[in-house]
């Protein structure tokens, strides 16, 4: 039983992990375009908006990523709609993604001192204007450590895609340990890379977070 980690181990992990890069980036990306929707429907002059949206971020931040995993992959199955590994686990991600990312930079825009939003309010600009031309770039500051840090959250969170079968690190640590038998070492060396893709992002995230903190000192 069991048997010798060999450089054919090593390749099917590092395989494992382009896939986990992969998955994060369109989870990311896919999850950014909607969650700078939902960040407008939040913003948004319309109290039904506002509700729609909140109820959203509710629902997506009060389940369980596994849930929701568990409902696009085995619940579209049961009403006849095959979903691929793939394609579930980036959906899934997507939309927690979506409701994470529209918070944050929900909260980014109005940390925006209403001051800026009046002055160009006063300069005729309509409410489009205002909030590309003005509240954005201002607020795409403050946005970027906290987004930053939840892309590393997102690259930890792929994790989970393994119980739909698709094969990513984890999948790929577990299919290697299934035949080897060697779980600290198989799952060690899982984590040590883990750790190489997600402490890079930590340090950057905690890097611009004190950049934007000493430039908004000096601004002051």
């Amino acid at each position: 039983m069991g048997g010798t980690f060999t450089i054919n181990h090593l390749i099917y992990l590092l395989q494992g992990t382009a896939w986990t890069v992969v998955l994060s980036l369109l989870a990311f990306a896919l999850g950014g375009v909607a969650g700078f929707g939902i960040m407008l429907l939040r913003i948004a002059r319309g109290r039904i908006l506002r509700r729609a949206a909140f109820v959203y971020v509710q629902i997506v931040q009060g389940t369980p990523l596994l849930i929701l995993l568990f409902l696009v992959y085995f619940g579209l199955g049961i009403v006849g709609i095959e979903v691929p590994p793939l394609l579930a686990a980036g959906l899934s991600l997507m939309i927690y993604c979506s409701a994470f990312l529209g918070e944050i930079w929900r909260g980014c825009v109005e940390a925006v001192p209403k001051t800026q939003s009046e002055a160009a309010e006063c300069l005729a600009l309509n409410r489009w204007q205002v909030l590309t031309d003005v509240l954005l770039p201002q607020a795409m500051r403050i946005a970027t450590p906290p987004t930053v840090g939840f892309l590393v959250q997102v690259l930890k969170s792929t994790s989970l895609a393994s119980v739909v079968g698709f094969v990513e690190l984890t999948r790929a640590a577990q299919v290697i340990n299934n035949s080897l038998f060697q779980p600290f070492l198989v799952f060690g060396i899982a984590g040590l890379i883990y750790f190489a893709l997600c402490y890079p992002l930590s340090r950057w995230s905690r890097s611009l977070e004190r950049k934007m903190n000493v430039g908004r000192r000096h601004a002051a």
